[in-house]
């Protein structure tokens, strides 16, 4: 006993536990969209029931089956996918197939997620991937929505529709859309209820409010430079959603703060640049490619934020990464690029002459 108390115990910060656990941090993100889900089902009826059960039972299935294939250990307790089943479905209108669902559902958890190594590897938001996948593939489905109240299959324009197609219909009010009294997505209609769970998160530190503010604020900056209304703007369409419950990603949000607010405000602009963008307004097919296009430049930049927000400490872990490269000319040639990257970065930046990418 006294030579155990003698022995030098190592082990890899963090040294200090708070208590917390994935499982209590997905399973805190699941209860705060309860109060939005619930709300979608009220106004869409029950085939926003539908949809959001198949998304999430499609989505937990997809995991277990992934993991089961890839020879890992099954995590669907913990949460993770629930909650992307639940942000699919709430970027779904009302109306749409189960069988599209389960599409959508497959392509965020294997392709999104599974195919880079599981929570905390991937570097998409999954939920987005499976709305964009269904976009592309399904354009009418995903562009048809149902107004508040309509149970049945009547479709309706979203306020940003209305002014986008020039309708001759009036636009609803700012509490109408503040309480989520209009059509849509199934989530993405009460800014309410989405403030108040996001300022639970808030509460409990599992979020920042840079990217949120950073997001919204741009783009409500940018849609005024461009002669639109800020305030509709920011409660139509699912820029709330978007900036509460996606930018926020716990996996691939940036690190820092200064990355955070970067990343927003980059959000913010690119959705105000494709609101504004002309073409042909009845065309959701042309909607989806320059959805696409959207995503493509934001993953863009949150490689780039990466480098140049990141303390200099993790530049160094790097390195544990392109050691398990399994091609020696692959392992060399980044390991190299990662020297150079590291030297152009620090303090000192010395001359890097004959260092290239």
């Amino acid at each position: 006993m006294a030579e155990s108390k003698r022995l030098l115990i190592l082990s890899s910060p963090p040294f200090v536990s708070e208590g917390e656990t994935i499982e209590r941090v997905m399973w805190r993100v699941n209860l705060v969209l309860l109060p939005a889900l619930a709300w979608g089902v009220w106004s869409f009826g029950l085939d926003a029931l539908r949809v959001a059960a198949s998304c999430v039972a499609s989505c937990v299935l997809a995991e277990a089956a992934a993991q089961r294939i890839m020879q890992r250990p099954v995590t669907v307790s913990d949460g993770s996918a629930v909650v992307t089943g639940i942000l699919l479905a709430f970027n779904l209108p009302p109306g749409i197939p189960t069988w599209m669902t389960v599409v959508g559902s497959v392509a965020a958890i294997a392709i999104a997620k599974q195919a880079f190594g599981g929570l905390g590897f991937n570097i998409f938001n999954p939920a987005l991937i499976g709305r964009a996948f269904l976009l592309a593939s399904y354009p009418v489905p995903m562009t048809s929505w149902r107004p508040y109240g309509a149970c049945d299959g009547v479709t309706c324009a979203t306020p940003l529709g209305i002014i986008k197609e020039k309708l001759a219909l009036p636009l609803p009010s700012y509490a109408d859309m503040f309480l989520g009294r209009t059509g849509g997505c199934i989530g993405e209609t009460s800014t309410l209820l989405l403030l108040a769970g996001a300022l639970y998160l808030l509460w409990r530190r599992d979020i920042t409010w840079h990217a949120p503010a950073s997001f919204l604020g741009c783009l409500a900056i940018a849609s005024r430079l461009s002669g639109r209304d800020p305030a509709f703007a920011v409660l139509a369409g699912g820029a709330v959603l978007g900036a509460l419950f996606m930018a926020t990603d716990m996996v691939t949000v940036p690190l820092s703060w200064k990355g955070r607010l970067i990343f927003g405000a980059g959000c913010g602009c690119i959705t105000a640049v494709i609101r504004s963008a002309k073409g042909r307004a009845a065309s959701a097919a042309s909607w989806a490619r320059r959805s696409f296009a959207a995503a493509t430049i934001c993953i863009a930049l949150v490689i780039l934020r990466v480098f140049f927000t990141l303390p200099m400490r993790f530049f160094k872990s790097l390195r544990l990464g392109i050691d398990y490269l399994p091609c020696p000319a692959l392992r060399r040639s980044l390991s190299q690029k990662r020297q150079v990257l590291h030297a152009w970065l620090s303090p000192d930046r010395p001359k890097l002459s004959g260092l290239s990418w």
